[in-house]
């Protein structure tokens, strides 16, 4: 098999991120379809080339097809999953009629399954055991990659020779994919970092200042290679492209909706108000509590991300949570 072989791809979720990812494919040259669960995206893909619905403004390629029928994906060389994570179980259960035998499946959500604390490539072998799992993560906003804005993220595949192949089918001239055997380490940064940028967020919400900011980015990487280590991430994926790299993005730009999740509820916003004006979805705050208990299971020491979960959940205030990390004992930093 050679490279040009996944010359047809199918994108499961018509959201930003899913429609990003297929606008490249397409502007590539490859064969796509993407799945969109509303038929209102679907036919606006297919009649205005554009997703009226999560990422207007951005004309797409004219050969970019858009299906809500999963039976429109049969026959697919590769599929890019990206269904929230949430929802991911049950998307790839409804694609299961569809899929075939060795099939990889590109796992693009960052989350963690909140009623078994499971990654996406976990959930994966779940529902889907003869497909074959990737991960796409790293610093990556939607409407970058729809404008060809240049990109770089990690393509984590465990057979080195597919993910060579997979890397060359899904490069671009401005969307880079820097190979790793690190299926699960490239989760936990995807995951962790979210959670973290709501973290961030609360801080410049709350006025606190960009010395505390990048503080609490330098010890939420420290809680990422805590757990990644526990957890037997490979110590050099938390230092690369879908680990420190997407924090950093995702720590520093309000146009993260995590963070401006975090900002709002930093500047007094309930979380209620926040979420009721949104129609795309704010991944940390499913992940938080799983990220908690998977932690605890762990037995990792996680405090930022503890006091993330209990902000979400109700058993804290914004201002004490920070006052509790201030008032933690002082410790050596490694």
């Amino acid at each position: 098999m050679t490279a040009q072989t996944f010359q047809k791809f199918g994108v499961i979720g018509g959201g930003a991120w899913g429609t990003a990812l297929a606008q490249t494919l397409a502007t590539s040259g490859r064969d796509v379809t993407l799945w969109a669960f509303e038929k209102e995206c679907s036919d606006a893909i297919n009649s205005k080339h554009e997703n009226t619905l999560y990422l207007s403004g951005v004309k797409l390629h004219p050969s970019l097809r858009a299906s809500s029928d999963m039976a429109d994906l049969s026959g697919v060389e590769a599929i890019l999953a990206v269904a929230p994570a949430q929802h991911m179980r049950a998307t790839l259960a409804n694609f299961a009629p569809h899929t075939s035998d060795g099939l990889p499946i590109v796992l693009c959500s960052k989350g963690i399954e909140i009623s078994t604390q499971s990654f996406m490539s976990e959930v994966l072998v779940d529902v889907l055991p003869n497909t074959i799992p990737a991960v796409l993560s790293g610093p990556s906003f939607a409407i970058d990659v729809a404008k060809g804005l240049p990109t770089a993220v990690t393509l984590a595949v465990e057979d080195e020779d597919l993910g060579a192949r997979l890397a060359t089918a899904i490069a671009a001239q401005s969307f880079r994919p820097y190979l790793s055997t690190d299926v699960l380490g490239a989760e936990i940064g995807g995951a962790v970092k979210n959670v973290l940028a709501i973290a961030c967020g609360m801080v410049l919400g709350k006025g606190l200042g960009r010395s505390a900011h990048a503080a609490l980015i330098a010890r939420g990487f420290a809680e990422m290679t805590r757990l990644g280590a526990a957890l037997g991430a490979q110590p050099n994926t938390m230092t690369g492209m879908c680990g420190l790299g997407d924090l950093v993005l995702t720590c520093s730009s309000e146009q993260s909706r995590n963070m401006s999740c975090g900002m709002a509820l930093g500047q007094g916003q309930t979380l209620e108000e926040i979420m009721s004006t949104r129609t795309a979805v704010t991944e940390g705050v499913a992940t938080a509590p799983a990220l908690k208990q998977l932690a605890a299971n762990a037995g990792v020491e996680m405090p930022i991300c503890e006091a993330v979960a209990a902000i979400l959940d109700g058993s804290a205030e914004v201002d004490s949570a920070i006052e509790a990390l201030l008032s933690r004992a002082y410790r050596s930093e490694t």
